[in-house]
């Protein structure tokens, strides 16, 4: 049985931006304080909503820096190092490790679309040059690639590949990666609609942007799913459904950064090709903030 990095509910963390478009660390940090105190288990930085894409190297290694050092090991730091371009990836990881990051999510390889085997050598390389424990993410709708429950189990055989965020949406094939896979790879969730079924499966937790919103009662749903009180688990997670939805009214982060300015949470905006909400999709995630008390 491998080491796992958390349970519970771990927040896939935004990136604030100032208004001429640089990082906001200040923003960053309040944001981290925010989730700390709000009982999140672990901050995932520069990950999909982390705008990880528009990153440069130099802004890549610093947020990882800075939450590293703001978080000060109160809560792992997960530090997304993926790429399409495998030397690339490698390197990112090991500055990350070198720099103190508890664990790695790099999602599968993007627009080159690698083979099972392909997707097998890429990561057994990057798991070959470090020595913490590695997050696979699983995200076909963004990447044009599965990762196929035979390859899981030939890459939960290394001793630092011990998980994988699972955002297929594919419940049947999620099932069957904990069952085949079993003590050798924790999944989470990626969807937060979706935490109460893997879990029930059993999942170690997710990978949320709903934290970024609702960190106390994301942590909650983990927490009695982790408690084996599914039941209850469900019953909150069907109270924030909507709230969970509205923030992919839009591509991610763009909505769930126009809720936290909502909330007047600086968060600032997206970094281009991604742009604001049109006024319509705005209203309606105020609609639904204002519905969950969370807005006046």
């Amino acid at each position: 049985m491998k080491n796992t990095i958390f349970t519970g509910a771990g927040v896939a963390i935004v990136t604030p931006m100032n208004e001429d478009g640089s990082v906001n660390f200040d923003a960053l940090g309040e944001l981290i304080e925010m989730q700390i105190s709000g009982g999140t288990d672990a901050i995932i930085i520069c990950g999909t909503t982390g705008e990880s894409s528009t990153l440069s190297d130099e802004e890549h290694i610093a947020c990882i820096k800075y939450t590293i050092e703001k978080t000060a090991k109160r809560i792992p730091v997960i530090a997304g190092t993926g790429s399409n371009d495998t030397a690339y990836a490698v390197e990112l990881s090991k500055e990350a490790e070198r720099l103190g990051a508890d664990g790695l999510l790099l999602v599968t390889p993007y627009y080159n679309k690698a083979s099972q085997r392909g997707l097998i050598e890429h990561y057994t390389k990057i798991a070959d040059a470090v020595n913490i424990p590695m997050i696979l993410y699983n995200i076909p709708s963004r990447t044009g690639v599965t990762i196929s429950v035979d390859t899981f189990k030939v890459l939960a055989d290394h001793k630092n590949i011990v998980a994988a965020k699972e955002a297929s949406g594919n419940i049947s094939a999620i099932a069957k990666l904990i069952a085949e896979c079993g003590d050798k790879l924790d999944v989470y969730s990626g969807n937060d609609d979706q935490i109460v079924p893997i879990m029930a499966l059993g999942g170690k937790g997710v990978i949320s942007v709903l934290s970024n919103i609702l960190p106390r009662e994301t942590h909650m749903i983990a927490q009695l799913c982790l408690e084996n009180n599914c039941a209850e688990a469900a019953k909150l997670a069907a109270k924030y459904l909507k709230l969970a939805n509205s923030l992919f009214i839009d591509v991610n982060p763009i909505p769930v950064k126009e809720a936290l300015n909502m909330m007047g949470i600086n968060a600032g905006h997206c970094r281009l090709p991604l742009c604001d909400m049109e006024d319509s999709k705005k209203e309606a995630v105020r609609a639904v903030l204002k519905e969950a008390g969370l807005i006046a």
